[in-house]
């Protein structure tokens, strides 16, 4: 895998491998919409996550003078906009077709909904903990270091916060920052914020001004945090990856399948939500929790699969591709 370099990589690439980028991003966005999976876990599995970096952090300042300037052709020609475009159309397409479905999921079958994206988690810190170069002492801690945060994390009780536009920005730019890595979510960040289930109800509801709000902040957000990334990256890659592995081991906390509601609340609109959930064996090894088993099973098979694949595409590249 490339490493994160001061301009993003030229990469030339055909219409099926920008097909295949949309698919990729729809990955992406299926993750994204469930809180406790994070996108940037499938952009990282998927071979695309430092250039995904890279070509974010291209939006600067320089870029957006030749916008403002009207020399479009010199901003495009210099900006990787196919890449991030193919991404960024395949993860709309997700959210908007399956937000009401997950959501509809969710409610009906949430034991199946959380085995399939633990076993996606669970393969993922496998397959993101292989790109390690080398494990050490330095690297475990680090991964320690990651695993306490991110258990703690999502270990924290959502709260009940206004619906003011400033705080409707301010949810998209923090939850964005979080999509981006890989083992936190951006959906639970904004489940922690209390406004995941107002965003998808405004996302199935087709709200725009609250769909306009949040991506402003989602956009300003990304842009500000990618450079954050590029240079923890490029200076100290391993020790990077070595946490994001830990946050990714954390945060399975929050997807284990079998739960138990300790405590419940009620929100703005009169439903009852969790407040409190504790994690639990099955009681008994019947056909819901071998159905539960066979999805979390899928969901490992899924990110290997997938792992493999995108392999795959990276070696059958020419050498003199990047540039």
């Amino acid at each position: 895998m490339s490493t994160i370099e001061s301009e993003p990589p030229r990469v030339q690439r055909s219409v099926g491998d920008y097909l295949g980028l949309v698919v990729r991003g729809f990955f992406m966005g299926a993750a994204d919409i469930v809180p406790g999976v994070s996108g940037g876990t499938l952009a990282f599995i998927l071979g695309i996550y430092e250039e995904l970096i890279n070509s974010i952090k291209a939006i600067d300042t320089k870029l957006l003078q030749l916008l403002s300037r009207l020399k479009f052709k010199t901003a495009m020609d210099s900006f990787p906009w196919q890449f991030l475009l193919s991404v960024g159309v395949g993860i709309g397409l997700a959210i908007l077709t399956l937000a009401r479905f997950l959501e509809q999921q969710l409610e009906t079958n949430p034991t199946h909904v959380w085995a399939f994206f633990f076993g996606l988690v669970l393969a993922s810190v496998i397959t993101v903990g292989r790109s390690v170069s080398q494990w050490n002492v330095t690297m475990l801690a680090s991964t320690l270091l990651g695993l306490v945060g991110g258990y703690l994390l999502v270990g924290v009780v959502p709260v009940q916060t206004p619906e003011a536009p400033w705080f409707l920005f301010l949810s998209g730019a923090i939850a964005i920052c979080a999509m981006i890595l890989p083992g936190i979510s951006g959906a639970f960040i904004l489940v922690l914020l209390g406004k995941y289930q107002y965003v998808l109800a405004a996302v199935n509801d087709r709200d725009i001004l609250t769909i306009a709000l949040v991506g402003a902040g989602a956009a300003f957000g990304i842009v500000t945090f990618a450079r954050i990334l590029s240079w923890l990256f490029k200076n100290h890659r391993d020790t990077t990856i070595a946490v994001l592995t830990g946050l990714m081991i954390g945060s399975m906390r929050k997807i284990w399948p079998w739960k138990v509601t300790l405590n419940t609340t009620v929100d703005r609109h009169g439903e009852i939500v969790p407040l409190d959930q504790a994690n639990i064996l099955p009681a008994a090894f019947d056909g819901d929790v071998a159905f539960g088993l066979g999805w979390m099973l899928l969901g490992v098979l899924a990110v290997l699969a997938l792992s493999r694949l995108a392999g795959r595409q990276e070696e059958s590249k020419a050498p003199g591709t990047s540039g």
